[in-house]
């Protein structure tokens, strides 16, 4: 595309020049008849100065960043392998550009509230990095700035970005909020079903369960015994129990945290059937499975203890390789069971943007970093190295399904997901932990279905309703 817009430049240079060379006077009319070699070399000439301007103004990576050699940019990182991915490719953006990238670790659990002290205080991070459930809170504070205003700015924006190229849901949801984008996607999920094909194959089964009732049922009693266990569900009281078991149990049975008014759904037909099922479930998963947080919960199927794990994408390197799991090569992958409702599988992962409280050269170095990691051209690096990227062109390429079993379910999850998995307003944080404590009570059979839905919805409520969303003062966007 660059080479072809570069030759439609050059026809524009040739046209203006000839329009130019029109306008003599008869003397110059005289001389230009009489030598028409002159006429023929002002043209190629004109037409050589106007392709060398256009290569000379071509955007590099290397250009944008010349004015902002030398600045150092905050960002934190997860303890996880799409980070892992991205520190390994980091020396070459900062030799190419002299823009120094500071990463600040932290687990998932301290993530949020270590960036949130700092922009309320006006600290010195200068990314954002967003769970799907921050960017409501985020964008609503003016904490992070829209890619727009670096979009439209031909010194920073890279020709090549093609926003078109990230999943549409992905993008939406990731970096979305009320019809702005603030984020470009990074370290992306989808819950997939990981299976141990050959725990399967010895009860008899030669495919995965296509439902979630098939799974509980049928594969369920056949693959729990001799201390093996059909299936795991992390849980543990976190935002692994609201995200990765609460409500990756309520949507494939058509139920939902909120309806249409935003009031509490949880005590609809179909949200409880949801929530009966995990607790019809729960036989066939290990004991303490309520204590489980996606190390355990991985490590039991990587250790070839439990049979089935409907867990991020981000894991499938941790599960396929021989380093750290002893069924690598009977290691396969599908889409998370179907339900009543259909297959609608968890959604997680994050954005990065560029905070409002960085200055101006840290907020260009801080988009140069973004736009380079989520790059199209860096897609495959770090795929390779073990992130999970949201650009479809990476997954069209040849060989990458065959190398990286995951994709095809990736690709069929990310086509129709829900982007309110978890409500992504700006009082989930507080909400979470009403899911958290009340879902893990239904789990533990201190409080009935009912009555741990009745108690969250409650709550729920009076969270929505403080903030204004009853009164009018805020939109019922989640």
């Amino acid at each position: 595309m660059r080479f072809r817009l570069t030759l439609d430049a050059n026809y524009i240079n040739i046209v203006l020049v000839t329009i130019v060379l029109s306008r003599h006077t008869a003397a110059e009319e005289r001389l230009m008849k009489t030598r028409p070699a002159l006429k023929t070399a002002a043209i190629a000439s004109a037409c050589w100065l106007a392709s060398g301007m256009t290569v000379a103004n071509a955007w590099t990576l290397e250009e944008a960043a010349k004015p902002y050699a030398g600045t150092t940019v905050d960002v934190v990182f997860l303890l996880r392998p799409g980070y892992e991915a991205a520190e390994a490719m980091l020396p070459e953006f900062e030799e190419k550009t002299g823009i120094k990238v500071n990463i600040i670790k932290h687990p998932y659990e301290n993530a949020l509230g270590e960036q949130v002290r700092d922009f309320v205080a006006g600290g010195d991070l200068d990314i954002a990095l967003i769970d799907l459930v921050w960017i409501g809170n985020f964008a609503e504070n003016n904490w992070i700035e829209p890619i727009s205003t670096f979009t439209e700015n031909p010194e920073l924006a890279d020709p090549e970005l093609d926003i078109d190229d990230f999943f549409p849901l992905v993008l939406n949801a990731f970096g979305g909020w009320n019809g702005e984008v603030y984020g470009l996607p990074f370290d992306n999920y989808s819950g997939l079903l990981f299976y141990n094909s050959c725990m399967l194959e010895e009860a008899g089964f030669d495919a995965p369960p296509e439902t979630w009732t098939e799974l509980k049922d049928t594969y369920g009693p056949a693959l729990t015994k001799d201390g093996k266990y059909a299936f795991a569900l992390q849980s543990k009281r976190n935002e692994t129990q609201s995200a990765d078991s609460f409500a990756r149990m309520l949507w494939p049975f058509g139920g939902s945290f909120l309806d249409s008014e935003f009031r509490s759904n949880l005590l609809s037909e179909e949200s409880q059937a949801g929530l009966e099922f995990r607790q019809d479930l729960m036989q066939y998963m290990p004991e303490g499975i309520v204590s489980y947080d996606h190390a355990e919960a991985v490590n039991g199927l990587a250790q070839g203890d439990v049979a089935m794990l409907t867990e991020w994408s981000a894991f499938y390197s941790t599960l396929k390789s021989p380093d750290t799991s002893r069924v690598a090569d009977c290691l396969k992958i599908a889409p998370e069971p179907k339900g009543p409702a259909g297959r609608k599988p968890a959604l997680g992962g994050f954005s990065m943007a560029v905070a409002s409280q960085a200055d101006d050269d840290e907020k260009a170095a801080s988009w140069l970093f973004i736009q380079w990691i989520t790059s199209k051209a860096n897609a495959l690096t770090y795929l390779e190295k073990g992130g999970v990227p949201a650009r479809q062109s990476v997954y069209e390429m040849d060989g990458v399904a065959e190398q990286f079993d995951f994709v095809p379910a990736l690709v069929e999850s990310w086509q129709d997901g829900v982007p309110e998995f978890r409500p992504r307003f700006a009082e989930w944080p507080e909400i979470t932990e009403i899911v958290q404590e009340w879902g893990t009570r239904m789990m533990l059979g201190e409080v009935s279905t009912e009555e741990g839905a009745e108690e969250i919805g409650t709550r729920m409520e009076a969270v929505l309703d403080k903030a204004g969303y009853y009164a009018g003062d805020k939109p019922l966007a989640q």
